[in-house]
């Protein structure tokens, strides 16, 4: 299905093969990508720097889970399932906001974009430190979201600006392993900080290391949106890249199989302090090594992903790993049933981690297929693609979240029921046709 910009955007293809390469894929090689032209870090350096920015997002989330007893303690809480809106919010404001930063660095370039999107990051992370009320601390939330999307979006966009096929899916893959980890010691960085003093500590945690990521970004990475790439700010060509992303039919497809499958991990996130500490398994200074042994088995795929994708191919590594899942989470439900919602322990944390490592090999992949056709609008297809993902996902953990009744019940049901739906999407995007090389030819 081909799909063409208005005002003068060059077409772009709809649903392009990883292998194939059109006229202005080259041109975006030779100008943009040339040896001698890029003055930037080293690709260590780069990936490293990519996944700080993603990672920043996976610290405001983790990290301050130990200290949901805490605060609703000091705030007087009467529901602790209303905890959870500490997630939610963040996700809402940090989705909504990812429509603003693509377009905007697609005409002014991902470095102001970038610095002005840390800037409100660090002053939510200010009001959070002093927030005299849980409805204030809700909006410190909401606007370190608003503020965390720019790391989110110009990460991807970098990304595509620097690469492509199934190059782009190695560094991804990578910049996801290196995020993943953050998930692992990040709720211990938050019980050690806990244990040194206050909760609103944690958030200097994130203030600093917005600062460092600040510091990095300006120091080490030149601007990589090529001049040819530059598109006016304005209605009529945000209206017109989103109509793009929306009409490439293997944009819209993988994006939509992105947002199903994140939906499982907030549904987690959102539900993993109760389920491990206060409502069922009552682990409490445990519950971050469970939350780490589930997040390890997320950056070990993440690690074999980005060794395999060059060799096997996006689709065959992200078909198999959603195909797994879907099984895996099957299975799962079937022995959550088996013990009424009260597993053991060991069984709960060998199936979820189970999908998780074979979600890892979806993920990173359906990210890459989403935008390995949208290089001409990376900035505002990478902007539209995660307010969707982040909303759709935000809105499914929600769900499922939400629904925690004291068992390990909804959060199966949620994994089932998600990974069932991205495999069905997933299926109608490539027409039936699961792990091959695309599902269709490039658009003239």
């Amino acid at each position: 299905m081909a799909s063409s910009a208005s005002g003068g955007t060059a077409p772009i293809p709809a649903d392009r093969s990883e292998t194939s390469e059109g006229p202005e894929t080259g041109a975006r090689k030779k100008d943009a990508r040339e040896k001698d032209a890029w003055t930037g870090p080293r690709f260590a350096e780069f990936v490293g720097l990519m996944a700080l920015m993603m990672g920043l997002t996976a610290v405001t989330i983790d990290s301050f889970l130990p200290a949901f007893p805490a605060i609703q303690h000091d705030f007087a809480v009467q529901d602790p399932n209303r905890l959870q809106l500490l997630v939610y919010v963040y996700m809402l404001g940090f989705g909504t906001a990812q429509l603003l930063y693509g377009p905007v660095s697609d005409g002014t370039g991902r470095r102001p974009a970038l610095i002005a999107g840390i800037a409100i990051y660090l002053a939510g992370s200010v009001l959070a430190m002093l927030a005299p009320s849980f409805e204030v601390l809700l909006v410190a939330r909401a606007i370190q979201g608003i503020g965390g999307a720019a790391g989110r979006v110009l990460a991807v966009a970098i990304v595509r600006d620097r690469y492509e096929g199934r190059d782009m899916a190695r560094v991804m893959s990578f910049c996801m392993m290196v995020f993943l980890i953050v998930p692992i010691l990040a709720p211990s960085l938050g019980s050690a900080v806990l244990f040194a003093g206050s909760w609103r500590l944690i958030f200097g945690l994130m203030l600093a290391l917005a600062l460092v990521t600040l510091a990095w970004f300006g120091w080490r990475l030149p601007e990589t949106l090529h001049p040819a790439f530059r598109r006016p700010v304005s209605a009529r060509a945000i209206g017109s890249g989103i109509g793009i992303t929306v009409r490439t039919r293997t944009a819209l497809g993988y994006a939509t199989a992105l947002g199903l499958t994140t939906g499982c991990i907030m549904g987690y996130v959102g539900s993993a302090q109760a389920i491990f500490d206060t409502g069922l398994y009552h682990l409490g200074a445990l519950f971050p090594v469970a939350f780490a042994l589930i997040a390890g088995a997320m950056g070990v795929a993440t690690l074999i992903n980005a060794r395999l994708v060059r060799r096997l191919g996006m689709r065959r590594l992200a078909h198999a790993g959603l195909v797994g899942l879907f099984v895996v989470a099957c299975l799962q439900l079937a022995l959550m049933l088996a013990f009424a919602g009260h597993p053991p322990l060991w069984l709960f944390i060998a199936t979820l981690a189970g999908c998780q490592f074979l979600m890892s090999f979806a993920m990173p992949n359906f990210n890459a297929l989403a935008m390995e056709p949208l290089a001409a609008i990376a900035g505002t297809a990478s902007s539209f693609i995660g307010f969707y993902t982040t909303l759709l996902a935000a809105f499914c953990g929600l769900l499922v979240g939400q629904s925690f009744d004291g068992t390990v019940l909804p959060l199966a049901i949620g994994y089932a029921g998600l990974s069932g739906l991205a495999l069905a999407t997933v299926l109608w995007t490539e027409r039936g046709r699961l792990f091959g090389s695309g599902a269709g030819a490039p658009a003239a």
